[in-house]
């Protein structure tokens, strides 16, 4: 069948019906998963257009997802990080939704107060057991959308659900109507979507899930979810492992338009950012994030990395606070006890500095030089440099300067004398024997102390 495309302007080619593959025996593909080998990458050389919609958004799992692999948050703290949510996500909801848990009282309390706060954006979602019983407490507590898990692989199917293919494709829409019934949106999490069949068992299941939400009028919402983080981004590679393929198959054979894509991606191999961005570039308007990438294993997504990836794509932040992202990972650290490994992009103690000394100089002189972007503005997190063997009196100066505070005139150069001094202090430790960078707070003392015996001033 051809269809005009009024987004591409051209007649396309669309296959109305694919149909369930009900197999007898699992599909596994162990020619890419053979289990004793790591997992391979295999191409097809077909490709897909890039098809971004017009609008992109995240979505969060830090209550949920985020609660799977560390000690559950207080509610004052899931409270204070939703409050921040808000805070960042700006006067258009970037940041559209956030699901939680309900079975405990601390998360119900949670709940509860994120709904007194009374924001329109994150949407306060749950994440539930297919049962008609949560499905009620869901609509009770007064939530309007929850997530329901719809396994997808034949590995979860076959060998978790002890279902056929057909089997299990009518116990999840008995599901999905018992939650529409009950008045509930229904976010179907179809989980291990990269190890699927996705031609014989994915499409015709969210097909027949499209062509329920149209004869009710209830939108169905589709989480791809990469549970093993196998997801690959490169031009040509094979399904089930091809995130264009995935989002394009869902949005021209599945008929889903790309405000109910989702992804929901995990970084068993180091691939979450990319892969979510590849997926809003291939036409999913969500991304699903925690904060700090805090989930299952190796973790989810970055929400932070993803709202940067956003101002990248748009040009713009459209109003959202990135200073903010400073504020939780601080908060995280201080009040929460969270260690954030000090390399960690944009939330991480040393993200931004430098020890090299040659880069320092290039600092000293011009910021942009080493600097990714003016993170003293966009994350209230200045420029700093860390001070070791290797620093020289360029890196000392940039110090000084940052710390103290010292800009245009009051700047001092490298060949300063308390520079100098400083510098001639720190060659002594490490011609001591130290091996370890000089703490900011043993720098401070020496400086002040330098700057007193010469009297001057650091303002």
């Amino acid at each position: 069948m051809l269809e005009f495309n009024e987004k591409t302007n051209l007649l396309e080619r669309t296959e109305l019906v694919y149909p369930l593959q009900d197999v007898s025996e699992p599909n596994l593909y162990r020619n890419l998963f053979s289990y004793e080998e790591i997992p391979k990458i295999a191409f097809n050389h077909r490709h897909v257009p890039i098809n971004m919609p017009k609008e992109i958004w995240i979505t969060d799992t830090t209550f949920r997802d985020g609660q799977q692999s560390r000690q559950p948050y207080t509610t004052e703290q899931i409270v204070h990080l939703f409050d921040l949510l808000h805070k960042l996500s700006g006067p258009k909801g970037i940041i559209r939704q956030s699901e939680f848990f309900l079975y405990s009282k601390k998360d119900r309390d949670a709940v509860y107060k994120c709904l007194e706060r009374g924001y329109e954006f994150p949407e306060v979602t749950s994440w539930i057991r297919a049962s008609k019983k949560d499905f009620e407490m869901v609509k009770e507590i007064g939530l309007k959308e929850t997530g329901i898990l719809v396994s997808c692989s034949d590995y979860h199917i076959f060998y978790k659900m002890h279902m056929t293919r057909k089997q299990a494709i009518d116990h999840y829409l008995a599901i999905v109507k018992e939650c529409m019934e009950t008045g509930v949106r229904p976010r179907c999490h179809l989980e291990d979507i990269t190890r699927a069949d996705f031609y014989g068992f994915v499409v015709p299941f969210v097909y027949e899930l499209m062509k329920l939400s149209e004869e009710t009028g209830i939108p169905v919402k589709i989480r791809a979810c990469d549970t093993m983080g196998y997801g690959v981004t490169f031009p040509g590679a094979t399904l089930p492992r091809s995130v264009p393929g995935i989002i394009y198959g869902l949005l021209h054979h599945a008929r889903v338009p790309s405000e109910l894509i989702e992804w929901h991606g995990h970084n068993d191999f180091y691939r979450a950012v990319n892969n979510a961005s590849t997926a809003w570039l291939y036409g999913a308007s969500g991304v699903n994030c925690s904060l700090l990438g805090i989930g299952e294993r190796t973790g989810n997504c970055p929400l932070e990395a993803m709202v940067i990836e956003y101002a990248q794509f748009r040009g713009t932040t459209d109003g959202m606070d990135t200073t903010v992202i400073t504020e939780i990972a601080e908060y995280f650290e201080k009040e929460i006890g969270y260690h954030i490994p000090p390399m960690t992009p944009f939330v991480g103690k040393n993200f931004n500095v430098t020890r090299a000394g040659i880069h320092a100089d290039g600092l000293l002189k011009n910021e942009e030089i080493y600097n990714i972007f003016d993170t003293e503005k966009l994350l209230n997190r200045p420029c700093r440099v860390a001070i070791s063997n290797t620093s020289g009196l360029a890196g000392v100066a940039h110090w000084i300067n940052a710390y103290f505070g010292l800009r245009g005139d009051k700047a001092l150069d490298k060949r300063d004398e308390i520079v100098v001094k400083v510098k001639e202090w720190v060659d002594a430790q490490y011609d001591d024997g130290r091996v370890t960078v000089i703490t900011d707070e043993e720098l401070e003392e020496v400086t002040l102390k330098v700057a007193k015996n010469l009297n001057r001033t650091l303002e």
